[in-house]
């Protein structure tokens, strides 16, 4: 999330108000923009997002619909994590087609030398004044794409995968270049259970960037689901370390995937051994010769990863299976010392 600018200071000549109470309406404006902003930089954001609704509500009265400050309520409210009243006002801005893009109007007083800020009204009356001179307007940047990129974050971690696919699509319809919503696209897919597209995203992400690890390995994750693409998998984790080398999940599903089922497969020897010996001999080796190919990969996880017992254990039992006694020894030993360090449950 991007940190508030919040240089906009209200001032009387902004408005125009026509009121006898106009004094006393901008007073209130002036508190509560005040208190908005103190609150927002001593990081008291739920202080500070009623504040900034206050100041909006303040300048509607007065005629005047200025949505950044709505904006700056909903960032504060995401930043105090009220997520609930962030998606509320975020959702609105998008849908108002709010962007935040302002002019600001200024103009020098001659005799004193001090630029102010003024309405547009004010500031095209005073062009015939002579007292005033360097007339000059300057646009804001927008917002748009903070804000759509902001409400998909707060959709997806609120776990509303399908209302964030709303918005994401909306977002990339105006800015079909936007890489986070692009990527948020592809978390989106996945929590709203749409795997076949959100495979597919993965897959558009690293032909634009072929060196993201992270995504090497979710893919990798997404593949060895499906006996099809287990070798897929294989090469997409490998392809995460290679990138990431202390990639401690990678290795592990390395070694699983490599692995397999192996509860599955010792049932069936067990189910072959008494009457079909022959049989249980062959699923023996061909056992044996996967674990024999996993050990490097679980090696690699223990060494990036030593005090992670699960890394220990899976590596003792590899060790039984290819018959290297002295690092069974070992690993028990590493196993024993973990087990009596790690915190009474």
């Amino acid at each position: 999330m991007k940190k508030l600018i919040l240089g906009i200071a209200i001032v009387a000549s902004a408005f125009v108000f026509g009121q006898k109470d106009a004094n006393a309406l901008n007073a209130q404006l002036q508190a509560a923009n005040k208190a908005a902003m103190d609150a927002y930089n001593a990081k008291n954001y739920a202080v500070a997002a009623p504040k900034f609704v206050e100041v909006y509500d303040l300048l509607k009265t007065a005629g005047q619909d200025n949505k950044i400050y709505m904006y700056y309520a909903g960032l504060s409210h995401a930043l105090a994590n009220n997520s609930d009243e962030s998606i509320k006002i975020y959702t609105d801005l998008v849908n108002s087609g709010f962007t935040g893009v302002e002019t600001t109007y200024t103009a020098k007083e001659k005799k004193s030398g001090q630029v102010v800020n003024l309405d547009k009204a004010t500031w095209e009356l005073m062009k015939k004044n002579p007292d005033y001179s360097d007339f000059k307007t300057e646009q804001t940047k927008s917002v748009e794409p903070d804000l759509y990129e902001t409400l998909t974050s707060l959709l997806l971690n609120a776990k509303k995968g399908n209302e964030a696919l709303v918005i994401i699509e909306k977002g990339l319809a105006k800015f079909p270049n936007n890489a986070k919503l692009k990527e948020a696209q592809t978390n989106a897919f996945l929590q709203s259970g749409n795997t076949d597209k959100f495979i597919n995203g993965l897959k558009e992400q690293l032909a634009k960037n072929p060196n993201d690890a992270t995504n090497w390995y979710n893919l990798g994750v997404m593949q060895s689901k499906t006996p099809a693409t287990v070798a897929d998998a294989l090469e997409s984790f490998k392809k995460a370390v290679e990138l990431k080398p202390d990639f401690a999940d990678a290795y592990q599903n390395l070694v699983y995937t490599t692995i397999g089922d192996d509860a599955k497969i010792v049932s069936e020897i067990n189910a072959l051994r008494k009457d079909k010996p022959d049989d249980a001999s062959k699923l023996i080796d061909a056992r044996r010769e996967r674990f024999n190919k996993a050990l490097p990969f679980a090696e690699s996880w223990y060494k990036v990863a030593p005090k992670n017992i699960d890394a220990v254990t899976t590596l003792k039992e590899i060790y039984v299976v290819t018959k290297n006694m002295d690092k069974v020894k070992e690993m028990k030993a590493k196993e024993a010392e973990l087990s009596a360090a790690a915190p009474a449950k």
